[in-house]
């Protein structure tokens, strides 16, 4: 098996557009929360959500969208978008900068696209909204193309140019994870050297307050208070959209360009709750295996990992359903590894949130620290005997773990090495 490594991060997200603003803002717990504009009309009961700032998305036109000028897009390029790709594309256009490549190196035969997305409920209301009033025919020609699951991979496959394996993940909350363990396989076992991976959101009304009619929206309008995974008082999560991009490379080719790594991926695991379409096993049964899963991939034993991304989203049963995952993992009553929901700041991005996640955990490796998980004020006594950290540390995690669960038990597990360990 060929080790692998993350080379370039782009974010596109709730706490920052930039490795800097993400990491300053893990580093103060700033959240990345506001009201939902006026335009998203009567949102009870959801009151927040995770912001993306400097992009304008609610033109129901691609082409009056507003984003930063850094960013160049033609116009028959928007006219195929929905606003997570115009996300996803300005990722990916820095997540190749920082990987010091450029677009001509994905356009091969040796290098692939992975991607997540749930489509863009959005642009479908509009396009279905239009041909009721005025029949099909006065419909945008591409409008199947932005709205689709599949858009994603479709319009980055295509201004890429990408000659080698694509195809788009589709297991809801754990897809972008999904999309990373496959993309991590296909380089591993020597099918593609290198890897673009990449989770992206709407993050708007149509694909967030939907979410509202199953309880699992906080009800909290205090953005110091929406999202608490592991609080007592916690009533569900803050939606947020976005995107995140990572390219993965094999060992050969970040010593071919002397690259600096982030991070190595060692590993991953996956498996299913079989257990219910939209609720959590509660005891986290399919959970457990896929951390064992991940752990025994790469003959790593749970007493090594330094630190857990929970998936931890803020809702009492998914929480509680982790916890006891967690606990038959690692055990209780002893330090264990640091255990924290970035998710408290970001927001839960859906099925970009492995991608966003992995990005944190890569980017923490690097700069040396284990994020805090914020806004605990009453700590869930179902989390006693775990390491639950409270604020951001210097403590360089040698190994980190990032848990992801999505509808119908879908859970990947995923594992970071360090590059100085």
């Amino acid at each position: 098996m060929k080790k692998v490594f993350i080379t370039g991060l782009g974010f596109i997200s709730s706490i920052g557009n930039s490795q800097s603003q993400v990491l300053n803002s893990l580093q103060k717990l700033r959240h990345g929360f506001e009201p939902f504009p006026g335009s998203f009309g009567d949102c009870e009961p959801a009151h927040l959500y995770g912001a993306i700032k400097d992009f304008d998305t609610r033109s129901v036109d691609p082409e009056d969208w507003t984003y930063p000028e850094r960013y160049k897009f033609a116009r028959m390029q928007l006219r195929t978008m929905s606003p997570h790709v115009l996300y996803a594309s300005a990722a990916v256009q820095d997540a190749i900068l920082d990987a010091n490549l450029d677009a001509t190196a994905f356009s091969n035969g040796r290098t692939g696209l992975y991607t997540a997305s749930a489509g863009s409920p959005y642009m479908q209301h509009n396009q279905l909204s239009l041909m009721d009033k005025k029949g099909v025919m006065r419909c945008s020609p591409y409008g199947v193309v932005a709205s689709t699951v599949g858009t994603l991979t479709f319009n980055l496959g295509a201004s890429l140019k990408i000659l080698g394996a694509s195809c788009g993940m589709a297991s809801a909350c754990a897809s972008s994870a999904h999309a990373l363990g496959f993309a991590y396989d296909a380089i591993a076992l020597g099918r593609q050297d290198r890897m673009l991976v990449v989770g992206a959101e709407d993050g708007n009304r149509e694909s967030i307050v939907p979410f509202a009619s199953m309880r699992a929206l906080s009800i909290s309008d205090d953005p110091e208070k929406a999202s608490c995974p592991f609080d007592t008082a916690r009533s569900g999560f803050v939606g947020t959209g976005g995107a995140c991009a990572l390219v993965l490379e094999s060992e050969e080719l970040v010593k071919q360009r002397q690259s600096n790594a982030y991070a190595q991926i060692l590993g991953w695991g996956q498996a299913s709750d079989g257990y219910s379409p939209a609720m959590s096993h509660p005891e986290g049964a399919g959970l457990v295996r896929s951390m064992q899963s991940a752990l025994d991939s790469c003959g790593v034993a749970s007493s090594e990992i330094d630190y857990v991304n929970a998936h931890a989203t803020s809702t009492y049963v998914g929480d509680l359903s982790e916890l006891e995952a967690l606990k038959t993992v690692f055990g209780v009553g002893q330090l264990g590894p640091q255990i924290s929901s970035t998710k408290a700041l970001t927001g839960h991005a859906l099925s970009m949130a492995g991608a966003l996640e992995a990005g944190i955990c890569s980017l923490s490796i690097a700069e040396r620290m284990t994020p805090g998980s914020a806004h605990i004020k009453e700590l869930d006594p179902a989390a006693d005997g775990l390491n639950i950290c409270r604020s951001t540390t210097q403590n360089e995690p040698k190994l980190a773990l990032s848990n992801s669960s999505g509808f119908g038990g879908s859970n990947v597990s995923l594992i970071f090495k360090s590059c100085r360990a």
